[in-house]
């Protein structure tokens, strides 16, 4: 093992890369709900911060924050819960529709000399596989959050944890980390995720109520959908629309998807073009290759939450290799394209 580290460090490293990984595959189901933990410790601390900054005791404080996060909980399983069990019920029906409506639309392809084989089209064109991708994706997530109670206990630790560290470290004295460093990570971390969740937020309202215009099912929870794939920018919303756009055409006809996928498109463009950059900054964000390519590798590692999650966890990468100065260059390649004039007045 020494040889091949001094021989070949890419080698060893690359090695140590797939152990890493097995490892992490193989803890999937305890690391999920750590994870989700950890994503709603990191939004719960501004609310937190300021109770205690109120002169609210840290215990008060947490409690306090807590029963917020319960309140939400089951506001979500009351007003969510039934819809994802009765789209989920009803999904072979939709999927069952949306083939019938493809064969009579290849049909009148075939009427106006357009001429191409059923099958053909429906293996690599199957609307109705979205449907239960939509609906295999809530399932997963629903099952995550079957350990509601160890991630809210989970999250009340890291919470007290956050309080303490900086009492810890002042003890721990020379020995403890830069503080500077640490501290700039955290607050960039944080920062991106509470200002995408209150976007995200956003964004999941109005597509609700949009949709609860034109009379589309469940509206809520297509708004929650599109709440949680706003993490994953470019795709994540194409992937909230597919499935929603669809139920519309099943359900009203060609005119209401059309008008849905409009809602879509224009809420997307509003949020992910003017208000978010307003509020993160243009340099802050991925490559749409690199925001593909962790959708891929994510949700392969850790199911349908990964998919979920891998925007986040890949922008809390970037933010540990920016605020490194020897892995800076690799969190730029991660990023987003910018313009010489802005990285001249960034040096400056």
């Amino acid at each position: 093992m020494t040889d091949l580290r001094q021989h070949s460090p890419f080698l060893f490293t690359a090695a140590c890369l797939v152990i890493v990984i097995a490892g992490i595959q193989a803890a999937n189901h305890l690391l999920v709900p750590l994870l989700l933990a950890m994503f709603i410790a990191c939004i719960c601390l501004p609310p937190l911060h300021g109770l205690v900054s109120k002169g609210i005791p840290a215990t008060w404080a947490v409690l306090l924050v807590t029963l917020g996060l319960v309140l939400i909980g089951v506001l979500l399983s009351v007003f969510v819960g039934a819809s994802v069990s009765d789209f989920s019920h009803n999904i072979p029906l939709y999927q069952a529709r949306l083939q019938g409506q493809t064969e009579q639309w290849l049909a009148w392809l075939a009427k106006m000399g357009i001429e191409a084989s059923n099958q053909a089209v429906l293996d690599m064109l199957n609307p109705s596989a979205a449907m239960g991708f939509a609906g295999k994706l809530l399932a997963g997530f629903g099952n995550a959050l079957a350990n509601t109670f160890l991630i809210i206990l989970t999250v009340i630790f890291l919470l007290f944890e956050a309080l303490a560290l900086p009492h810890k470290w002042a003890v721990m004295g020379e020995h403890a980390p830069s503080t500077s460093a640490v501290s700039g990570f955290l607050q960039s971390v944080n920062q991106y995720l509470v200002i995408k969740t209150w976007i995200s937020l956003v964004t999941g309202v109005v597509i609700s109520i949009w949709l609860a215009v034109l009379g589309v099912d469940y509206p809520l929870l297509w708004g929650l959908l599109a709440f949680l794939f706003n993490y994953v920018p470019n795709i994540g919303s194409i992937i909230a629309a597919v499935p929603a756009v669809l139920l519309a055409l099943v359900q009203l006809g060609v005119d209401t998807a059309l008008y849905a996928g409009l809602g879509y498109v224009a809420v997307n463009i509003i949020m992910g073009n003017v208000i978010e950059p307003r509020f993160m900054g243009k340099g802050v964000g991925l490559s749409t290759l690199i925001v593909f390519i962790s959708l891929v590798f994510w949700g392969w590692l850790l199911g349908p939450v990964g998919m979920l999650l891998s925007v986040p966890l890949t922008m809390i990468v970037k933010l540990a290799l920016q605020a490194n100065k020897n892995t800076q260059w690799i969190a730029i390649l991660l990023g987003p394209d910018i313009e010489a004039k802005e990285q001249d007045a960034t040096s400056v």
